[in-house]
């Protein structure tokens, strides 16, 4: 009874008869999801790379976002150009509310001067979303004395809509040094299932530096990082750092008087494999128990990038 009470009020969220403007889910490991970030970042690394996020947010609260993605991409020398596909699950409300986008990415590069290039890429996305209707509960079922018992005289509305999207993105990075930015959702398209609800143009500024500690051959660099969202009236500043010691990674990120966010990496030989947690700080402390994010990242080997390219350098996480 009190879990279904949850639910109910969670989606009602979603579902309340007035136009509503939709959010985007994020991943707190910026860098371990490169191409959702920015598509930018597809082929960046050159040799072929595939990603694995998945996030548990506010588990503490019955119902919630259950974010997964895959992600791969590489250089092709052939076409002198990245390519990506990107693949991400959004499960709202126990799978009562599910977001499924795909995206294909293109990126070119560009090389002005020999120590800089940029990134240029850009991210067509077919994305479908659905609702469960036998999920959802209402309050003509309530009966006084046992609850959700009654049968509801609301009529189910429609369960699934599909539309394009349409992202574009740019990354410039020497070899200690990269900023990025990227516009998603270009074509704000409408994913409502009631009344319209288009998808709010959402812009992404990052920039970062890796420092190395001791002399340029030192296995241990600090990596400082600003990362800055704005999605209609949504405004998100993060600000962090990361800690590299051969093949261990830590990293700290304090985002808008809201939450800190604790990271700790471990990359060896092809793999990297990372965990982090958001510390909820705000109101919302005790009841959400916070945010769980794992990462799995593949990189493998290839041949040595001709020197008319150059691999881009960002966090691995």
């Amino acid at each position: 009874m009190k879990q279904a009470y949850k639910i109910f009020l969670f989606i009602i969220c979603f579902i309340s008869l007035k136009p509503v403007q939709a959010q985007d889910p994020e991943f707190t490991q910026f860098y371990a999801n490169p191409l959702y970030l920015n598509p930018a970042f597809a082929g960046s690394n050159i040799c072929p790379r595939i990603t694995m996020n998945y996030r548990n947010q506010w588990p503490g609260i019955s119902g919630t976002y259950v974010t997964t993605s895959i992600s791969a991409d590489r250089f092709v020398y052939g076409i002198k150009s990245g390519i990506g596909i990107l693949v991400m699950n959004d499960r709202a409300g126990q799978g009562t509310l599910n977001t499924t986008n795909i995206s294909g990415i293109y990126s070119y590069q560009w090389r002005p001067t020999r120590s800089f290039a940029i990134n240029v890429g850009f991210q067509a996305t077919y994305g479908q979303k659905k609702i469960d209707w036998s999920k959802l509960t209402f309050g003509d079922m309530i009966d006084d004395r046992r609850g959700f018992v009654k049968n509801t005289e609301e009529i189910p509305g429609r369960s699934q809509r599909s539309f394009v999207d349409i992202s574009a993105g740019a990354v410039g990075f020497s070899k200690r040094f990269f900023i990025g930015f990227a516009a998603h959702h270009l074509n704000e398209p409408d994913e409502g299932l009631i009344y319209s609800s288009k998808l709010p143009r959402k812009y992404t500024a990052h920039a970062g530096a890796i420092i190395p500690v001791g002399d340029k051959n030192s296995e241990t660099t600090i990596s400082p990082n600003i990362l800055y969202q704005q999605q209609q009236d949504f405004r998100q500043l993060n600000l962090g750092v990361y800690i590299t010691k051969g093949s261990l990674v830590g990293g700290l990120w304090y985002r808008n008087q809201d939450s800190f966010i604790v990271l700790l990496g471990l990359q060896h030989g092809i793999f990297k494999i990372g965990y982090s947690y958001d510390v909820t700080v705000s109101k919302l402390t005790n009841a959400t128990a916070g945010s769980h994010e794992v990462s799995l990242g593949m990189q493998f080997t290839c041949k040595k990038p001709k020197p008319k390219y150059r691999p881009g350098v960002c966090p691995s996480f």
